[in-house]
This record gives C-alpha cells, sequence and structure tokens, in this order.
C-alpha cells in the first residue's frame, strides 16, 4: 500500500481533488494538505513521516524540505507542476491529474 501526500497551498482545490480522484485506487491510501497556515488542512510533522510519497507542485518543495527537514527521511518528493488555476473537481484538472499521477506512481501497467 502506497502513502500518497498531495500538498497545495490552502489545501481547497488542487490537492483535494486529487485526494478525491484517487481515494478509491487500489493499492493507495492517500491524503491531501495545504503549506499556507491557513489551509483547510494544515501540512503536519506526522502527515509528513506518514507519507511515502509527496506530490506537489515546484514552489512548494523548498517550503516542505525546510520546514520538515528533520523528518524528511525516506519520502520521495515528485513535482506535479499543476498551475493552480483550476476549482475543486475541474473535470481538465481531473484529466490532467489522471495523465500523470497513475505514471509518476507507477501504477500503469
Amino acid at each position: 500500500m502506497q502513502k500518497i501526500l498531495f500538498i497545495c497551498s490552502q489545501n481547497k482545490l488542487r490537492s483535494p481533488t486529487a485526494e478525491q480522484v484517487f481515494s478509491q485506487t487500489p493499492g493507495l491510501e492517500v491524503v491531501s494538505a495545504g503549506t499556507n497556515n491557513d489551509a483547510e488542512n494544515p501540512v503536519t510533522p506526522e502527515l509528513i513521516q506518514w507519507a511515502d510519497k509527496i506530490l506537489m507542485k515546484k514552489m512548494h518543495v523548498d517550503k516542505i524540505r525546510t520546514k520538515f527537514k528533520r523528518i524528511l527521511k525516506n519520502q520521495k518528493i515528485i513535482c506535479l507542476g499543476i498551475p493552480d488555476n483550476y476549482k475543486y473537481m475541474d473535470p481538465e484538472l481531473i484529466k490532467i491529474l489522471m495523465a500523470k499521477v497513475p505514471k509518476l506512481l507507477n501504477l500503469t501497467s
């Protein structure tokens, strides 16, 4: 079972969409969080330690590596490169996620 943490800024649009889209995928356990202090579900040390893979936009990588430097161990950080211009469950965002994420997580056969 791969434990996947999707991260965006506010945890309102991209990462909760990804969590919803992949929540029923066999072999995955998914959670989403945000880097901002006022995020719906802020990133915590516990979430970082829980995750096997962390998927986010490049702009969040330095924030996560700086803030959680002491607890980042074997987690693989993957940059999705999805711009912040989609609504929650936007069909185009879902299409992008479905095209990128399975390949990045080796879910495709």
